[in-house]
């Protein structure tokens, strides 16, 4: 199994972006995603997550109403679009794939994460 986390980089606050997870190897329809991030000093954050039976989602407070988590099982990707970026979003996020959404941080699958940068 492999995750692969694309659309990382550096933006000013108040932008938009979107972070694509690529999962190979794995029945993705029937795996919850999650998007974490780690910023220095901090601990890792769960900040999205989407179920696979019904394609539930759920937020941390700190970026419920900006980001918005899908997935297509077509394509095997989970996305996380990013909105009114503020500095401190700034961090490496990753995507785990779990069997059991409410224990997606217990996850042996993770991506490589990716680095966002928001400056002010």
């Amino acid at each position: 199994v492999r995750l692969v986390e694309i659309g990382g980089g550096t933006v000013q606050a108040r932008d938009s972006l979107r972070l694509s997870c690529v999962a190979y190897e794995l029945t993705f329809k029937y795996y919850a995603m999650g998007w974490f991030l780690h910023a220095p000093g901090k601990e890792r954050e769960l900040v999205a997550a989407i179920d696979w039976a019904d394609a539930s989602t759920s937020y941390s407070d700190s970026v419920k109403g900006r980001f918005t988590i899908s997935r297509d099982n077509d394509k095997n990707t989970a996305d996380l679009e990013m909105t009114n970026l503020k500095p401190e979003d700034t961090a490496v996020y990753y995507c785990a794939a779990h069997k059991a959404v409410d224990t997606i941080a217990q996850s042996r699958f993770w991506g490589q994460g990716t680095q966002v940068t928001v400056s002010s």
